[in-house]
Parts: C-alpha cells; sequence; structure tokens
C-alpha cells in the first residue's frame, strides 16, 4: 500500500520467505555436522597418534632393541657409570679423553645438547682451538694434533673420537697407567669401528667403552 505521507511496505510472499528459512535450517544443519565430524577427527587422530602409536612403536622398541630404546645405558656393580650414546668428560691423565663439548656451561651437559654457534672467524673460537693444540702439544710434543681433539662437535656429547685421536693420547695413558703404549694401542685398536655398511660416517673409538676397558685390563696403579 502507499499514500500521501506513508511508507511503501513491501510484502514478502510465504513462498519466499519459508525458503529463506530453510535455507537458514540447512546451514545449521551443515554448521553441526561440520563441527561434529572436527570433534570426531580430533578424537580419532589423537586416540591414533598421541596414544597408539606411541604405545606401539615403544612396545616394538622394547621387543626388537631393548639396549638402545633405554638409553645404552652401562651398569658395573649396581652403580650407573653412563651411555654408550652421550659422551662424558675424563680430566684422570690416566683416561682417553672425548671431544671438547659446548653443551652447558661446564660442557657434557645432555640438557644442554647444541654447539658454541661461533663462526670460524670468531676470534673467541680462534683462541679455543689455538689454545686447545697448544695444551695438546706439550703433552704430546711433536705429533701433529686430530682435530677433533681441538673442536667441539655439534652435538656437544659425541661419545666417539677418532682412531688417529685416541693414538695420540697413548703415550699419555701408558705413562699414567704404566703399561707399555704397544699393549694399549692393541686396545684401541680391538675397540675402533669401522664405517658403518662399510660406506657411513668415520672410523670411531666410543671413548667410555675404551676406559672401562683400559681399567679392567690395566687398572690405574697409585703412584709411589
Amino acid at each position: 500500500m502507499s499514500g500521501s505521507g506513508s511508507e511503501t511496505v513491501e510484502l514478502v510472499p510465504i513462498e519466499a520467505a519459508r525458503a529463506d528459512g530453510t535455507a537458514a535450517g540447512e546451514q545449521s544443519l551443515h554448521l553441526g555436522r561440520n563441527l561434529m565430524a572436527a570433534v570426531l577427527m580430533t578424537i580419532v587422530t589423537t586416540a591414533l597418534l598421541g596414544v597408539a602409536y606411541p604405545l606401539i612403536v615403544t612396545g616394538l622398541a622394547q621387543l626388537l632393541l631393548p639396549d638402545k630404546a633405554n638409553g645404552q645405558l652401562i651398569v658395573r656393580d649396581g652403580r650407573l657409570i653412563g651411555s654408550r650414546s652421550i659422551g662424558q668428560p675424563f680430566s684422570s691423565p690416566g683416561y682417553f679423553r672425548p671431544r671438547p663439548s659446548a653443551a652447558g656451561a661446564a660442557g657434557y651437559d645432555p640438557l644442554a645438547s647444541g654447539g658454541s654457534n661461533l663462526g670460524p672467524t670468531n676470534k673467541k673460537l680462534v683462541d679455543q682451538v689455538r689454545a686447545n693444540i697448544e695444551a695438546l702439544q706439550r703433552e704430546n710434543p711433536g705429533a701433529p694434533v686430530p682435530i677433533d681433539l681441538v673442536t667441539a662437535s655439534g652435538s656437544g656429547l659425541d661419545p666417539h673420537i677418532s682412531p688417529a685421536a685416541a693414538m695420540f693420547q697413548v703415550p699419555r695413558v701408558a705413562r699414567e697407567r704404566r703399561v707399555d703404549p704397544a699393549a694399549i694401542r692393541e686396545v684401541v685398536n680391538k675397540y675402533s669401528e669401522g664405517r658403518q655398511f662399510g660406506i657411513l660416517g668415520e672410523p670411531r673409538v666410543n671413548v667410555l667403552l675404551l676406559n672401562l676397558a683400559l681399567d679392567e685390563r690395566f687398572p690405574m696403579r697409585e703412584k709411589m
């Protein structure tokens, strides 16, 4: 209807109103279905990937590779000595020493694994390497210093050194244990490992296993 001074009112057909209502209802229904599907997907993926998968992998690891799954821990006389997978420091001159470590404030911290993040031209790194070289040259004059004895690994927890690094330390270890150096070299050769599958990695020696073998075969003697 229209008239002088009155507003025009547009009437909506009943069929159109019903169609709009039906469309709104269908949209609400689709939204509810999508929400329910998202909730169910979250529950299913959480159960599969957050519960079932970790339990299956953990169970298989304990069944097939229990030693590695439990950290390759070494226990002697009921006391935990260390892990074959994590480097640790040895300060006594009668033991082989691992690579330097930048993991944590004092090094070899398994909770702070990482390198120094210093570039090859960084003065602090250059000074550290130079100091390490000078100390090792005093220990074994005239012998070339292996690079892994003066530089830290990326993790700071490398349990291995190169066979060359182990051989470099033989004179000191033999002197402290009062053993013929040839006998110490024999143990080093025994515990040297080659490349994995003959092509991967580099030859290496596990420092902890090597030192434990020395303690069993050539125990430290008290100096008179």
